[in-house]
């Protein structure tokens, strides 16, 4: 059996996500990463599964590693698979942006958790509970 590919979508740098330095601005990164993410959650089902729950995903943490610069015109292709740890009220959205040349530009780190909707609180187990919403967690896990 052979892995499957992680979800991703294309990207490509337009003039206005630009610094003053002529490269993606930082902030554009994390976007890139959001497109890809809820995309992932789309396709997997996971936002209709968990809103019919009252159940939705809030971001508690992004870290980013910058490595190569993107520049205008430059394409890339962003990837996202998520981690599971039993017993964790959190859970991890990975990101890679790579160059169409195999470079890559930034890696992106996302801790999430599933918020209560009513309560406004993290509700725990968030793997069985997006099982449990009917989602591909195959997709999700990118395997």
């Amino acid at each position: 059996m052979t892995e499957r590919e992680p979800f991703s979508i294309q990207a490509k740098v337009r003039t206005y996500e630009l610094d003053p330095n002529g490269h993606l601005n930082h902030a554009v990164y994390h976007q890139y990463g959001e497109v890809a993410r809820t995309e992932l959650a789309v396709a997997a089902g996971v936002t209709e599964g968990l809103i019919k729950q009252g159940i939705g995903i809030v971001m508690l943490e992004s870290h980013i590693r910058f490595r190569r610069e993107l520049r205008f015109g430059d394409e890339a292709t962003v990837s996202c698979v998520a981690r599971f740890e039993e017993d964790k009220k959190v859970f991890w959205m990975d990101n890679v942006i790579t160059k169409l040349d195999g470079t890559v530009s930034a890696e992106i780190e996302s801790t999430l958790g599933l918020m209560d909707l009513e309560k406004r609180k993290l509700v725990p187990a968030p793997m069985e509970r997006i099982r449990d919403a009917g989602v591909d967690l195959d997709l999700l896990r990118g395997s």
